[in-house]
């Protein structure tokens, strides 16, 4: 059972990581970059915003309307996105 529910997880953290890749080259054309830092077992992808992403006022925009939509979009069995470090919006 734990093998299964580890490969499943790690099959989700493949498709989040390739639904991501549609978005990154804008993410480092701005010096910026995302790392799935874990899927979980509730099905929640936990990235992180690296580079110029992690201190950008735009962060929380680009979370919303890039990442999370192509990753909920793309793997519907993830039920949640969250990220560690966005920047708050003023």
């Amino acid at each position: 059972m734990e093998i299964n529910i580890a490969t499943e997880e790690q099959n989700l953290k493949t498709r989040v990581e390739a639904a991501l890749n549609s978005i990154r080259p804008y993410l480092e054309a701005d010096g910026g970059n995302v790392v799935v830092k874990e899927v979980t077992e509730d099905h929640i992808a936990v990235l992180e915003l690296v580079g110029a992403c992690g201190s950008c006022p735009m962060s929380t925009m680009t979370f919303k309307a890039g990442l999370e939509e192509a990753i909920l979009r793309s793997v519907p069995e993830i039920k949640k996105v969250v990220a560690l470090n966005l920047t708050p919006a003023f």
